[in-house]
């Protein structure tokens, strides 16, 4: 479970660095879609880690979280259907 664990904190991580090199190729702060699918992912796997490790800070947090990534994501396809 610790591999896991790592396996999430990866995910996590690697939205960070995807928003870091979109800013940079464009010159100023975005935030790409996949920035969201990453959180969702990394979210996900670090909520299941909590759960195992019984740890209700963690699970708290990331269950918040999750929500939020879930609700930009709507935000986002809702805007993109209203547009069209």
């Amino acid at each position: 479970m610790v591999v896991v664990g790592f396996a999430g904190q990866g995910l996590f991580a690697m939205r960070f660095i995807l928003q870091w090199l979109s800013s940079e190729g464009q010159g100023r702060s975005v935030i790409p879609l996949a920035f969201w699918y990453f959180s969702i992912g990394g979210g996900s796997v670090l909520l299941l880690y909590a759960i195992w490790r019984q740890d209700p800070v963690i699970i708290s947090g990331q269950g918040l979280g999750l929500f939020i990534y879930f609700r930009n994501l709507y935000f986002i396809h809702r805007s993109k259907n209203d547009d069209s």
